[in-house]
C-alpha cells in the first residue's frame, strides 16, 4: 500500500512507548518489551495497525508485534490502535511497532521468542514470475519463519489474489506446513474469529472472494 509522507508520523511514533525503534536489540527477548509475560502473535506487513489493534485489544492475554517497512505507515498505525483501545478506556500495553524490512526478519526474531502465530494479511502477490521471491509467502520466507514459530504454530494468511494463494498453498507444503484449513470464500465460510481488514473490506465491496489458509508448523 501506498502512503503519502506524513512529517507527524516520525516524532509521534519516538514519543511512543509502545513503538521498537531498533528491534535487532530484541533478537529472543521481544518478552521483556511487554508488560506480561504471555503468547506472542506477529503481524507482518501491519499497514494502518486496525487488524492488529482489533487483535489486540479483543485479546488482552496475548501479546502482538506488528511489523511495517514504512515508519510513515506506522505512524498512522499507532493513532489507530491509540483509539481503538481507547474504546475499552486501555492503554495499549500488549502490542509492539516496528519499522523493518520482512526480508531479514531472522535479524529481529529467533526461537527463543518462540512465536506462536504469524498473520500475513493481503501482502503485495508480486505477479512477475521474477518477483515472486519477494513474496511474504516464498519458501525462502517460509523457511525462515520456521525459526522462530514454535513448532504446532500457525501461520494464517489471507489474500483477495487467487494466484498468489494457489501458489502459497504450495509454498507451504514445500516447506514442510501442514494445512489444515483453507477456503476460496472466507466470508462464506464457516470461520468465526475473522477481522476484517481495510484491504478486505475494499475487496469485498468490489464483489471479490477473500481466499484463507491456516497452516501449521510440524
Amino acid at each position: 500500500m501506498r502512503i503519502r509522507r506524513k512529517k507527524w508520523a516520525r516524532p509521534e511514533l519516538a514519543e511512543c512507548p509502545f513503538f521498537e525503534e531498533d528491534p535487532e536489540k530484541n533478537l529472543g527477548q521481544w518478552s521483556s518489551r511487554y508488560k506480561r509475560q504471555q503468547p506472542l502473535h506477529i503481524e507482518l506487513g501491519c499497514g494502518k495497525g486496525g487488524f492488529a489493534g482489533r487483535l489486540a485489544a479483543d485479546n488482552p492475554d496475548i501479546n502482538y508485534l506488528a511489523v511495517d517497512i514504512k515508519s510513515d505507515m506506522l505512524g498512522v498505525a499507532r493513532r489507530n490502535i491509540v483509539s481503538i483501545f481507547s474504546e475499552g478506556e486501555r492503554q495499549p500495553d500488549n502490542i509492539m511497532l516496528t519499522a523493518y524490512n520482512v526480508e531479514h526478519i531472522e535479524k529481529i526474531l529467533s526461537p527463543d521468542d518462540n512465536v506462536e502465530r504469524i498473520y500475513i494479511n493481503f501482502c503485495n502477490p508480486w505477479p512477475r514470475g521474477k518477483h515472486n521471491k519477494r513474496r511474504l509467502t516464498y519458501p525462502n520466507k517460509l523457511e525462515k519463519y520456521k525459526q522462530f514459530l514454535k513448532k504446532g504454530g500457525e501461520i494464517r494468511f489471507k489474500t483477495d489474489d487467487l494466484p498468489l494463494f494457489e501458489d502459497s498453498l504450495e509454498y507451504f507444503e514445500q516447506c514442510g506446513f501442514d494445512i489444515i484449513y483453507k477456503t476460496y470464500d472466507l466470508h462464506n465460510s464457516d470461520v468465526k474469529d475473522n477481522i476484517l481488514t481495510e484491504h478486505e473490506i475494499m475487496f469485498s465491496n468490489e464483489g471479490i472472494k477473500i481466499n484463507y489458509c491456516v497452516a501449521v508448523n510440524p
